[in-house]
């Protein structure tokens, strides 16, 4: 234990083979077992997968209906442990503990950590989802007693709709980007997801077993940015074909996912603090200024009142709906909604939870809990509430076609709202250029997430290694997309998420358990300069 309190572990150094050595040669600094394991499992599935595709999308929708029939209770009571938890540090003693030390302060001010987290964290699903998944509870409203296409059902549809894109989503990211913050900058332990294993398996994370970790984390990683991607693609190519008549077929959408993932492989070469940090910035005024206009011109009293009305129906609902699991009434309904966020968020928390976690040292649990829970969920509830209740005032006064249009393909959803208000030309090209900046941060925040995974934590490594992983991100999206289409990419999210949700459980204990060895060096350090002998007051001898 160190004088300040600190808990330090410290990662051994990592002896290099002369393979090691020639590789940093040609411009890789890797974790071999980790990066060509990962790899090479990624390129199997590849080929596998191009080779039979039509088997592939039967094997995974099978998949997705048996993980979803038989687990679904255990990921929605998986998800209330992690909420419960970042709830419980935050409000507990530990929550003054500062990530990085008591010394330690933010590498970035307020603002930008937030832009990056929030843009990192829900860009693509925001824009997708923001008319459609509202409009499709409006038509058919899951919980019994509600008459479809009626005030209360409208109510219900938005109150649902906060409830997937609120608390237990962030709670997801929080409870991962803590570990990994409060692991790598207060115990010295590479920025990876074995190392916040440490107090259960000790030194062992450096063997098979960390390996195995992070090449989970990898492939939840991918299979979780490939979903999200593939909303992305699709978006972009509704909106060009809505706006100019191209078209929007597969080959229009893969042809779209190597275009952009070429954007974002530029913006992977300038790193963190450059590419990143600025295209979240430009994302957060560009989305503010949409979202702002779309208030300003549609029906703002009734999106304003929607809003406070559905927050008060989301608290007042809340314990319920977080332990639903759709037992009793023996319906489908939640395998297609719920279980597929919980899925989505647990797979997409390696590459939050570690982006969160690069941007966070320096503050304190408390503030990082709050932070990550609080703020990005009530950006959440209110863009959804200015997108959703604009579509959701138009169905009630049977103006437009959007419900036909969400039935029809959810991705000109927000294209076909935004045509019923002035400027339908400038908005959606907006929208578009939204979703565009969205896909490229997800894709160059996701690549170096994973490169730093299979680097063994390293915070700034070879830029060709970027390259490589930025790259693969964008070729696992355009082949799932070839085998099946968004629901191929749903299932694959499903798929990974679901052992990787015992991984997190486990986290959630090792955590805990190093965060009281942490307040316990830190009360130490405290007695010990408490009980420490004040030297003696020179005497003074007055002349």
């Amino acid at each position: 234990m160190e004088s300040n309190g600190k808990y330090s572990v410290g990662a051994p150094k990592l002896h290099r083979t002369p393979g090691d050595r020639n590789l940093v040669k040609m411009g890789f600094d890797i974790h071999p077992e980790v990066f060509f394991t990962s790899g090479a499992l990624l390129l199997l599935f590849i080929g596998v997968t191009l080779l039979f595709q039509e088997q592939t999308s039967t094997a995974l929708t099978n998949l997705q209906t048996l993980i979803s029939n038989s687990m679904g209770w255990f990921l929605v009571l998986a998800v209330n442990i992690y909420l419960g938890t970042m709830v419980f540090l935050a409000l507990s003693r530990f929550g003054s503990i500062r990530l990085g030390g008591r010394q330690a302060r933010p590498d970035f001010p307020l603002f930008a950590w937030l832009a990056m987290l929030f843009s990192a964290g829900m860009g693509i699903g925001l824009m997708f989802w923001s008319v459609g998944e509202p409009i499709f509870h409006f038509l058919a409203p899951p919980l019994n007693g509600v008459t479809p296409e009626t005030a209360e059902a409208a109510q219900q549809a938005l109150g649902l709709t906060f409830f997937h894109w609120g608390l237990h989503a962030w709670g997801v990211y929080a409870a991962l980007g803590l570990a990994l913050a409060f692991f790598a900058f207060n115990w010295g332990l590479p920025l990876t997801m074995r190392s916040v294993f440490y107090p259960v398996l000790g030194d062992r994370i450096y063997g098979w077993a960390g390996n195995a970790i992070d090449v989970l984390a990898v492939w939840a990683t991918l299979f979780g940015l490939a979903s999200s991607l593939g909303f992305g693609v699709g978006q972009i190519s509704a909106g060009l074909n809505f706006l100019f008549g191209t078209p929007d077929t597969t080959a229009m959408q893969v042809g779209l996912i190597f275009i952009i993932t070429g954007f974002a492989t530029a913006s992977v070469v300038s790193g963190l603090g450059a590419g990143v940090r600025r295209l979240s910035e430009l994302n957060i005024y560009l989305a503010a200024a949409l979202m702002l206009f779309v208030l300003a011109v549609g029906p703002t009293l009734f999106i304003l009142g929607g809003f406070s009305q559905t927050l008060g129906y989301y608290i007042s609902s809340l314990p319920a709906l977080s332990f639903w699991t759709e037992t009793f009434e023996n319906t489908q309904w939640q395998n297609s909604w719920t279980v597929y966020y919980w899925s989505w968020w647990i797979s997409w928390a390696p590459f939050v939870g570690t982006f969160i976690a690069r941007i966070s040292k320096g503050r304190t649990v408390r503030e990082f809990v709050l932070g990550v829970l609080l703020l990005p969920s009530m950006v959440s509830f209110f863009w959804m509430s200015v997108f959703g209740g604009s579509a959701m005032y138009l169905e009630l006064n049977n103006i437009g076609n959007i419900a036909e249009a969400v039935n029809e393909n959810v991705a000109t959803a927000l294209f076909v709202m935004l045509d019923n208000f002035p400027l339908t030309g400038l908005t959606s090209f907006i929208g578009i250029v939204l979703v565009v900046v969205f896909f490229v941060t997800s894709s160059d925040s996701g690549s170096l997430v994973v490169d730093n995974l299979t680097s063994g934590g390293k915070l700034d490594s070879p830029v060709p290694q970027r390259i490589f992983w930025a790259v693969m991100e964008g070729v696992v999206a355009a082949v799932l997309m070839l085998s099946g289409g968004l629901g191929a990419l749903q299932s694959a999210a499903i798929a990974v998420g679901l052992p990787f949700a015992c991984v997190l459980l486990v986290m959630c204990f090792s955590l805990i358990k190093g965060l009281d060895k942490e307040l316990n060096a830190l009360e130490a350090a405290k007695l010990s300069a408490a009980e420490a002998p004040v030297p003696p007051v020179p005497e003074v001898t007055l002349r």
